[in-house]
């Protein structure tokens, strides 16, 4: 038997529960993986809560995770370049990663590289690829200043970086807590404070080349009142906004590849691309890891572990 996080109706985290499920098969195509790390993300609570049914429906009982990471115990017919004890990281599109195992399609895995914790492969594919997404949308060049709001959560601390990594000059929005760790790694920090549109024209004098959203509540619209193009504008969250002003609303969805997961996985072992891991939690905990997730003053990723 397996074990996973399901929820039979919408509501608060006091409808999750762990279970004991039939051990999933290796069907052909698909790989079986024994679950040692899974991240958690806010766009999970959308869809238990049934904020997000009208986008992401549920079918009762549902599963929950798509983030994951661990070793291959089983392997269908037709799947080649993997092999049983592999360690792996991917991503479950069946709501189904946060258990203690997942069966996925051989094409949703890439190696995870020997230098890399558990921990930070579990928790990549969502928070990484929706960091790449947006900054492949508002194309970075060197010298020019980018902002990113929500700069020391799960996504915007990789897009921080992805920012750097391309010659950029990083300003980041966060809490005063997060800020010596936004200089650490190269980028500035701003408070998200009643001076901060006054603060964000001082540290851009010359104007703000591009923004990237993560966090929602009104950055947009302060993006498009600072002067930034709506096509240099990426927002993961606020759709609303995207709309109203024509901006760009890539993601993880619109990226998604084991390439390119591969590629920030080297990045993370190599330390080009630091991930802060705020908190782990036993699977049987997962009500404790959504709320702290839902307070969303973590920096870095909250991940799930077997």
């Amino acid at each position: 038997m397996s074990r996973a996080v399901q929820f039979d109706a919408y509501g608060d985290v006091d409808v999750l529960h762990v279970i004991d499920v039939p051990l999933p098969e290796a069907k052909p195509g698909r790989v079986v993986v024994e679950v040692r790390a899974a991240g958690i993300n806010p766009g999970e609570i959308g869809i238990r809560s049934g904020a997000l049914k009208d986008i992401f429906p549920a079918t009762f009982p549902s599963g929950e995770g798509s983030d994951l990471a661990g070793v291959v115990t089983a392997i269908g017919s037709g799947v080649s370049g993997v092999r049983i004890g592999q360690e792996v990281l991917g991503w479950s599109d069946e709501r189904s990663s946060h258990a203690t195992h997942v069966s996925v399609p051989a094409k949703q895995l890439a190696p995870k590289p020997a230098g890399l914790s558990w921990e930070v492969a579990g928790s990549l594919y969502v928070a990484g690829m929706a960091a790449w997404a947006s900054v492949e949308s508002v194309q970075p060049k060197p010298g020019e200043t980018v902002v990113v709001s929500g700069a020391a959560g799960g996504v915007g601390s990789i897009a921080v970086q992805l920012v750097l990594l391309r010659g950029a000059r990083a300003i980041g929005i966060a809490s005063e807590q997060n800020a010596d760790w936004l200089r650490k790694v190269g980028a500035i920090p701003v408070n998200h404070d009643g001076q901060l549109e006054e603060n964000l024209r001082k540290l851009a004098p010359n104007g703000i080349d591009a923004w990237i959203d993560v966090y929602g509540q009104g950055y947009v619209r302060l993006a498009i009142d600072l002067g930034v193009k709506p096509d240099r504008i990426n927002t993961t969250i606020d759709f609303e906004a995207a709309e109203q002003f024509s901006v760009n609303t890539e993601g993880t969805g619109s990226i998604a590849s084991a390439k390119v997961l591969e590629e920030l996985a080297k990045l993370a072992a190599s330390g080009k691309l630091e991930v802060p891991i705020a908190a782990t939690y036993k699977l049987d905990q997962v009500r404790d890891a959504y709320r702290e997730l839902a307070n969303r003053h973590t920096h870095g990723k909250i991940v799930l572990v077997n």
